[in-house]
């Protein structure tokens, strides 16, 4: 099998950027590349990991500034190409504001910063992300302050129609517009989600759920 070439972004600010790393590592089997968010080139690659945590301190909007980081234009270009894109929570937000996914991410209704673990819906088996998904929910841990996923209604009904919601609250902890945990782009080479697969890899860090997701993209890309 041929290794999958991966990547990982950095941002000021990022913080499971080692987490998401060191979770790709384990699945993919191969070495993953840490790209500082000043570059603006990068190498071949299968697999453009986007982060969570608090790129430049939130300001603004979460994620507004680090979509405008020089590395994001070329994000952009391979995603547009074809490449395999995946943001976690901070970087699902990033996504939204470079234009890669549609909706924005805001505070949530409760308007208190959540943390614990939720269950989800898989919603959709037909992406590389979620292929490896059975019947049944799926527990991962989400923590973050701006999670209500808000998008139009026209918008929604374009997501239900290309089947591009990709998983779904099953008790919404934020207030996203139906539910929503994560969504693909429109070539369904690019996931958003809020909730944490690289934090539910290992039974000993509360649940395994998210290996299935990154298996998923090992057998899609390898």
């Amino acid at each position: 099998m041929i290794a999958v070439r991966a990547a990982v972004v950095t941002f000021p600010g990022s913080n499971c950027d080692r987490d998401l790393a060191v979770a790709m590592e384990s699945i993919l089997a191969a070495p993953v590349l840490r790209v500082w968010h000043q570059e603006t080139e990068l190498p071949k690659l299968d697999l453009i990991g986007i982060p969570g945590g608090f790129s430049y301190g939130d300001y603004l909007r979460c994620g507004a500034m680090a979509a405008r980081s020089p590395v994001m234009r070329e994000v952009v270009r391979r995603a547009q190409a074809g490449v395999a894109v995946l943001g976690v929570c901070n970087g699902f937000q990033i996504l939204t504001e470079a234009g890669l996914l549609p909706g924005a991410l805001i505070r949530n209704a409760q308007l208190r910063f959540v943390c614990r673990w939720v269950e989800l819906e898989v919603a959709t088996s037909l992406s590389m992300f979620t292929g490896g998904y059975g019947d049944g929910p799926i527990r991962l841990p989400v923590a973050h302050h701006d999670g209500n996923y808000v998008i139009d209604a026209e918008g929604l009904e374009r997501l239900r129609g290309e089947d591009r919601v990709a998983l779904r609250y099953r008790d919404n902890p934020n207030g996203s517009t139906a539910d929503i945990a994560g969504v693909l782009g429109a070539q369904r080479n690019v996931l958003g989600l809020m909730p944490h697969p690289e934090r539910a890899i290992e039974p000993l860090l509360g649940g395994s759920d998210g290996r299935p997701m990154f298996k998923s993209l090992l057998m899609a890309l390898a």
